[in-house]
Parts: C-alpha cells; structure tokens; sequence
C-alpha cells in the first residue's frame, strides 16, 4: 500500500509517499481502507521532533491521527461493527491507503468521509479544554484562534451548552465566527480592550499559539481560567498546557450526538492528495483556517 512516511525529524520535505507492508488489526481494534485523514497540528509537530511526551515516537514513522473509510478487518474481541461499514475515528499512520483504528464510530448520516475525518481529534480536544478550564451556562469564553478546527468545534460545543463565546480570528474570518455563534474580535492592535468593553471574560482558550497568554490572563484574571493547546511556554505563565488526549471514544459519541442534532458542523476549508502532504503540513502551520483540511487518499 501506500504510505507517508518520514525517516527523520526536520520540515516538509522530510515526508515521502511509499510503497509499505499493510497493517491489521489486533485485538480491540479494526483496519479501514481510508478514504480521507484529518490534518492537525499534531502531526507536523511530531514531525519536526517537538517534544511531545503523549506522542512518543520511533523512527521511520507514519503520519497522522484521525481518519475516515470502509471498515475491511475487524480484530479480536470487537463488535458492533462489520466489514463494509463506514466508520470515522482515531488510530496510527492515517495518511495511507489502510490505517488500523483504536477508536471509532459510524458516519453520521449525511455526512462525507471528507468531513468525518475532520472531526475524532478536534472535537476530543474541544470537549477536554472546554472541561478544563471549567466554564459553565451562563458564562463567557473567549478563543483566541477561534476559526480553525478546534475553535470551530468549541464555539458550537460551548453555544449548545447556553456559555456565551468570544472568538478572535483574522478579519476573513470575522463573518464565519459569527456564523456560529461567537461574537467575533480581530487580531492587531488595541484587541485586549476591544475584548474589554464586550463585558466579562470567566475563562480563555489559547489555540493558536500567537503568543497571547500574558493577555488572556490579564482578561480572565486567573491562570488557572486559561488553557493552551498550541503555545509550549504557557506554562511560565502559570497556565496549563493541554496536550494529552482524554477519552476519544466518548468525543466520538457525542460528535455523533452534536452532528445528529444538527449543533456541530466543521467545514472542509482544502482537501489534498496523499502526495501532497507536505502541502498540507505547510498550510496548516501557517493557521488562518476556516474549519478543516484534510488529505483524500
């Protein structure tokens, strides 16, 4: 099959499309024939050799976390789903033609393995920042790094539970944060008082890593009212950073639950080939992304 694999740490350019031995699924897990992989920070931070201690790594290694496709083994110990179903979630080395998956759920209807893809990490990670910085009903988040994945999950997962949210984006991205719900803030000068004069802010999510943690805290008023999933000095601030993944079979339930409802919808902002990942490593680093980017196999 084919797989993108890279033999060092470093850029882009490391990654290569190669013929591989396939996987299959052991016990507890299946084996999909992948028809698109989520792109997230996560894998080209691993690929650059950031030091991330909840994804250890050998090399030469695989890419990516979260994908979507055609269920083609089911492994020891596993039921409730079959050959032939069309399932999204989380496992190991997704950018491939076959991928094995730890976690997973069935497509909601409606709903294109393009746009499952996008959905297993982000929506884990938006359910357990939300949970972290503890912000309830009634109260006010603001996001800073509001239209990318996570942003887009947490502004719908935080408005379905009656908290108010803040999002802060660039100004393209203004009309799309208040599509969904946000009251939507631009980056640059002067935007902590801007931020100010719309009213209290209980609690502040940190996702684009834009070097903003001392002004959330100036905001919140507390560290502990700020999590950071993208800026690794948070924690000389006193703010926590949130990097180690919590249940991912539960996010995936209550995608399913959000999606149904029709309260979470995550749009697929660039698709790309398997040959094409390092593209795709670049975009996402640079951020400014309105929803997803995945890549099709």
């Amino acid at each position: 099959m084919k797989k993108v694999i890279f033999a060092e740490f470093g850029g882009p350019e490391v990654l290569q499309l190669l013929d591989t031995e396939e996987p299959h699924a052991g016990p507890g897990e299946v084996r999909i024939a992948v028809r698109a992989a989520g792109v997230n920070p996560v894998d080209w931070r691993v690929r650059e050799g950031q030091i991330l201690g909840a994804h250890p790594i050998g090399l030469p290694s695989g890419v990516g976390l979260d994908a979507a496709g055609v269920v083609d083994e089911v492994g020891e110990g596993v039921g409730g789903v079959e050959v032939g179903d069309h399932v999204f979630g989380e496992g190991a080395n997704t950018y491939a033609e076959f991928a094995v998956l730890s976690a997973w759920a069935r497509l909601p209807e409606g709903l294109t393995f393009e746009e499952a893809a996008g959905y297993p990490s982000v929506v884990e990670t938006a359910l357990r920042i939300i949970r972290q910085v503890g912000v309830r009903s009634g109260q006010t988040l603001l996001v800073s790094g509001a239209s990318g994945g996570v942003g887009s999950a947490v502004l719908q997962i935080a408005r379905d539970r009656g908290i108010a949210v803040i999002g802060t984006a660039g100004v393209a991205n203004q009309d799309y944060l208040r599509s969904l719900g946000a009251v939507a803030e631009t980056y640059g000068e002067g935007w902590v008082e801007r931020v100010r004069r719309l009213g209290r802010v209980d609690a502040a999510l940190d996702l684009a890593g834009s070097g903003v943690i001392r002004e959330l805290v100036e905001l919140t008023g507390d560290p502990h009212k700020v999590i950071s999933i993208a800026d690794l000095g948070a924690p000389e601030h006193g703010v926590r950073f949130s990097g180690v993944a919590g249940s991912v079979p539960e996010a995936l339930a209550e995608a399913v639950d959000l999606i149904s409802r029709g309260k979470l919808h995550i749009p697929v902002e660039k698709s790309y080939a398997l040959a094409e990942a390092a593209a795709a490593h670049i975009d996402s680093r640079a951020g400014h992304a309105r929803g997803r980017r995945v890549v099709v196999v």
